[in-house]
């Protein structure tokens, strides 16, 4: 299973991105899907996860910032990231777990400074 991220950027504080992440190759099913990040010189941190029923769950630092969605036809998970602030700046991992495997895709940066 390759994870592919992508949508990352610097953009300036209270913006907003949205990252993309899509899995691909062999697997059977995926079920959770989440966002990681690893600010710099720090270690890497949960941000959301959804389940493959819609069932999602945040961090409190992003709740009602961030949206964590999927599209399970296209085995893609998105993060939806509004009134950011210089603290979410990071690079951002996503993660699929597939038959009791946990996967991780490349890092996306993001930037958030004036």
């Amino acid at each position: 299973v390759q994870l592919q991220a992508s949508g990352g950027g610097l953009v300036q504080p209270g913006g907003s991105l949205r990252l993309s992440c899509a899995a691909s190759g062999s697997m059977f099913s995926i079920g959770y899907m989440g966002w990681y990040r690893q600010p710099p010189g720090k270690q890497r941190d949960y941000v959301a996860q959804i389940t493959p029923s819609g069932l999602t769950n945040y961090a409190g630092s992003v709740k009602g910032r961030f949206t964590i969605s999927r599209d399970n036809a296209k085995n893609t998970v998105y993060l939806q990231m509004n009134s950011l602030k210089p603290e979410d700046t990071a690079v951002y991992y996503c993660n699929a777990m597939s038959m009791g495997v946990s996967y991780w895709g490349n890092g996306t940066q993001v930037t958030v400074s004036s």
